[in-house]
This record gives C-alpha cells, sequence and structure tokens, in this order.
C-alpha cells in the first residue's frame, strides 16, 4: 500500500523517458544483389525479383521514416527554441 503513492510520479517520469527518446531511428535498407554474370542473373532471376521489391518497398519505408523524423525534430527544435526564448526572458529582468 506505501508503494500507491509512487504511481504518480512513476507515471510521469515514463511519459518523461518516452518522450525523449520518441525520435526515430531510420535505417536504410541494404541494396540489393545483382550478379554480374547473366547466366547467374536468370538461374537466380526469382530471388533476385524478390529481393529488389523488398527494397524498393522497404526504401519506400524508410523515407516516410525520414520525414517523420525530420517534421519530429522541426517541431522539436522549434519547442527549444521558444524555450531558449523564454530562459533569455527571465536572464534581462
Amino acid at each position: 500500500m506505501k508503494l500507491l503513492h509512487l504511481v504518480p510520479q512513476v507515471i510521469l517520469l515514463s511519459a518523461v523517458v518516452g518522450s525523449s527518446a520518441s525520435s526515430a531511428t531510420c535505417l536504410a535498407p541494404q541494396r540489393p544483389f545483382l550478379p554480374s554474370d547473366p547466366q547467374a542473373a536468370r538461374e537466380y532471376a526469382d530471388l533476385i525479383q524478390n529481393d529488389f521489391e523488398i527494397y524498393i518497398q522497404d526504401i519506400q519505408s524508410y523515407f516516410r521514416c525520414l520525414d517523420d523524423e525530420r517534421a519530429r525534430a522541426f517541431q522539436e527544435a522549434r519547442e527549444v527554441s521558444e524555450e531558449y526564448g523564454r530562459f533569455l526572458g527571465t536572464l534581462e529582468r
């Protein structure tokens, strides 16, 4: 029962820690391998085609991730800039 008074602090701490760790890590997909030997390319055409299709899907997801992270970073920078302005305002008083 004594631990119940800690619940609000734990929730608040989780929200603060979670928000600062919310920046995305966008990882670019690896380029698909294309053999230089035409015979090998024909032999593994199905696998190679599948690798290229997966790459195209993954690169689109990567671009969306970059767009989302860029928007998040701009918003964060705007907020930090406003906070800094308020901080400088307190120094002038």
